[in-house]
Order: structure tokens, then sequence, then C-alpha cells
């Protein structure tokens, strides 16, 4: 059987910097069924320059009187929340998950001792972040948003150069909310076929039917932005899902995953009992004297499906009848 497919519940910075929006937010991943609740750790003046400009999403989301520096500035929380966050992960039984966005934050977190480090797309070409990472040794998940081939394979042979461990890479769409002309979830199987790693599906796109449908393709990783309400103020609460909605999202990837299956074409267990149902049996046409011969005028086929199989039509035609038959009752040789 596959393995299960591991499901990251993003609340990224949708705490706008509240430690308590935090754990409302773990108990809500942890509430859907989600494996793990991932979190973002920096240092906003080492991850983003003065001069730094917001993209258009977050002008669109947060207006466009602060810099991109001063917008994420009130989004930081500082490193001793994160230990409260993990305890606290740990007491409700959740994986917690965080991406770092600078060096001293991959330091931090790996004394922290996470199980397994998220590279998002924009450090794909970052260099030192990839040598501090990988040398960190633990399995990593990286997206590969905005990325050419040519620039994830560096990626991947500068990771493994310095000791990484397992590498499962995201497809991602780097636009939020990603339209879903963009998403060409057929580039999992092109990433799966290259670089013959472990792949799942960074989701940006509106509702959950696109990581739904990245489950039934193979998926091994899904990873979904939420928030505790949409309309609070903040660049990502409008490309994510509310709490009933990420629910939806990991019930029906659990379903969907449930019936992918091992691939093995056989009648299940459920449906066994219904072959007798359903399938057909040879009968009499009408009524049969013993001695008579089996010929298409007297015999056809109809349900239940208990009898002689119609399969075997050409064995039975000709037979003599070895006693009466009444019209509809099953044949016997």
């Amino acid at each position: 059987m596959p393995r299960r497919v591991f499901i990251i519940a993003e609340a990224g910075v949708n705490h706008n910097g509240d430690i308590e929006n935090a754990k409302k937010l773990i108990y809500v991943a942890k509430k859907s069924g989600a494996d793990a609740v991932k979190f973002q750790t920096f240092k906003s003046e080492k991850v983003i320059s003065k001069f730094a400009q917001k993209a258009e999403y977050q002008k669109e989301t947060t207006g466009e009187s602060d810099t991109q520096l001063d917008m994420v500035k009130k989004l930081e929380l500082p490193y001793k929340d994160f230990k409260e966050l993990k305890k606290y992960c740990d007491e409700v039984e959740i994986n917690f998950m965080s991406t770092p966005f600078d060096l001293d934050s991959i330091e931090f977190l790996n004394e922290l001792n996470i199980d397994v480090f998220k590279i998002p797309s924009g450090e794909i070409t970052n260099l030192p972040y990839l040598i501090k990472i990988a040398q960190t040794n633990k399995p990593i998940i990286m997206s590969t948003g905005m990325s050419t081939l040519d620039e994830i394979e560096a990626a991947i042979n500068i990771l493994r150069q310095n000791g990484s461990g397992e590498i499962t890479l995201l497809h991602c769409t780097t636009e939020y909310p990603a339209p879903y002309k963009d998403v060409n979830l057929r580039a999992m199987k092109t990433l799966r076929e290259r670089f013959k790693v472990n792949v799942g599906y960074s989701d940006h796109t509106k509702g959950i039917e696109i990581p739904i449908a990245a489950v039934a393709m193979g998926a091994a990783v899904i990873e979904k932005h939420f928030t505790l309400d949409r309309n609070m103020e903040g660049p990502d609460h409008k490309a994510s899902l509310e709490p009933d909605e990420l629910k939806a999202m990991v019930q029906a990837i659990r379903n969907v995953e449930s019936a992918l299956g091992d691939g093995i074409k056989r009648p299940t267990e459920s449906e066994i009992k219904n072959i007798t149902i359903a399938r057909k049996s040879i009968i009499a046409k009408r009524d049969i004297k013993k001695g008579e011969i089996f010929t298409e005028e007297n015999i056809t086929v109809k349900r239940p499906g208990n009898g002689i199989s119609p399969m075997k039509w050409f064995e039975v035609l000709g037979k003599t009848a070895v006693r009466d038959f009444k019209e509809d009752e099953l044949i016997e040789l």
C-alpha cells in the first residue's frame, strides 16, 4: 500500500504576530485531522531590505502605505514564542513545522529539534541558505514555485553534497491566489520522473479541489494555507482556507487516498456479496419437459447469477434436459 499522504496545514504568518492566534491555529489544524501545522520563522531585517517592494497581492491585501519590511515586521514572532508553540504542538499531538527564512532561524529550528525542514520556493536559489539547511542532515521538503528544472536540479545537488536527509519536492505556483490555468498539476509527474524523489503539492488556489486532485495524481505531501478568518488583516488570509474548509479538505484527501487502493484489479470484499444479485444465469425461457433438447427457443439468460454462467451458453445448447423445468427456473445439467 502507498504510504499515507502527509498533510501540512500552513499557518504561516496568519497569526498576525500574536502567539494566542498561533495557538488557536494549532488547535484548528489538530481538529481538522492534518498531520502537521507549519509556521514561518524569521528575523525581518535579515530577510528583507528596506528597499524591497511588496508583491501585487500584498498591496491588494494590506495597502501601499508601508514597505514590505514594515508589513512583515508586524507578522514576526520571537524565537521564544516558537519554543512555546512547539511545546503546545507536542501536547496536542500534532507535528510542529516552521519554514526558516534566514541562517539564524535555520540554526534556531535545528536546536529546537524539528523533524523535517521546509524550504520555501523563494530560497531555492539561495546558496548559503541551502548549504546551511543541508548541514542539519534533516529530511527536507522543498517547494519549487517559480523554478526551472535546472534550478531545481542545482538546489538538489547542493543539498545532497552537503549532507541533507531525504528530499521531497512540492510542485507549487507562487501566486496568491494561484489561477487554475497556471497550476499545471502534471508537472508533479515531471518532477518525480526527473529527480526520482517523492513529490507533493503546495497549493495556493482558492478552494479545496486542486489539492484533492493532486492526491489522486500521486502527491505524497499536501500543503495548504489556512486562517482563523479570511477577513482578518494581513497578506495571506484571503488566499487561505477557513477552519471548516480545512477540515473538509483533509477528509476529502483521506477519502481519495483510501479509494486509490493498491492497483490490483479483483472483486472487493464489499462487492462479492452482490455478484449473484447483479450477474445472470441460464434459465428456462418456458416450461421444459425432461428429455427436451436445450435450444435458443427454450432457454434464456436472467438474474440471479447463482446458476450456470451465460459464458457456458454454447456448452448448454444441444444438451438434454435431465428433468422437467418450470419457466424462469435455473437450468441444471
